[in-house]
């Protein structure tokens, strides 16, 4: 005669069974966050590896900003593959007048957005975070501006990351020159796809930014991947 395991042996059996499967459960969701963590980030695509690539002075990775402290861990600029794709056909269009883009800042981590607003906190000037997650946070926009064939900054109606009346795009006063450079970067940055900031003459974002989603993904952690 098979004699039956006591209760207490039963309900030992049973929380042992149900641990068990608490921990397979967690070991699948512990990888199938790490899965997905590691792919975020990898719709964005370094400007350099564009054709032909832009010139770059990424001012976050320096002290010459308008917050004189550094910004970025790496002097490197990443945006979504559509807007990459769009400022490809910028270039090539450029290039047949001997122009071409340099790229001042694009994709921007939300930490980093965070810590701007916190200096500025004018929605003319920076995006708000925290309505939104701000423009540079989704590596939909861009700053640029026109050079040469020998890389020289062609005029424009004020410095880059200028917080002034000469940023906007309807100050009247610029020059003849400046107001020509300013409207031809508007002109064909608009006719492959972008849309400029009424407030930045430099500031463009690809039609339909506000779909794409928010990152937070580290710059360096980024720059490390793309080599």
């Amino acid at each position: 005669m098979i004699k039956e395991p006591p209760a207490g042996g039963l309900n030992h059996l049973w929380r042992s069974h149900v641990m068990n499967l608490l921990r397979i459960s967690l070991l699948f969701l512990a990888a199938a966050l790490e899965t997905a963590f590691s792919g975020e980030g990898s719709s964005l695509v370094n400007v350099r590896s564009l054709n032909p690539p832009p010139l770059e002075e990424i001012r976050y990775a320096t002290p010459y900003n308008f917050t004189g402290t550094r910004l970025y861990p790496v002097a490197a600029a990443f945006v979504h593959a559509d807007a990459a794709r769009a400022l490809e056909a910028v270039q090539r269009e450029l290039a047949q007048s001997g122009l071409g883009l340099k790229v001042y800042d694009a994709y921007r981590p939300l930490s980093v957005q965070k810590q701007m607003w916190n200096l500025i906190g004018d929605e003319r000037f920076v995006s708000n975070p925290y309505k939104g997650g701000g423009r540079h946070t989704r590596g939909t926009a861009v700053d640029v501006t026109l050079v040469d064939a020998r890389g020289n900054e062609l005029p424009m109606p004020s410095n880059f990351d200028e917080f002034s009346p000469r940023a906007f795009r309807n100050y009247r006063r610029a020059s003849p020159e400046q107001k020509r450079n300013s409207q031809r970067l508007q002109n064909i940055m608009v006719r492959h796809g972008f849309i400029g900031f009424p407030s930045e003459w430099w500031h463009f974002d690809l039609r339909g930014w506000e779909k794409y989603p928010i990152l937070d993904v580290s710059l360096l952690k980024l720059d490390r991947r793309s080599r």
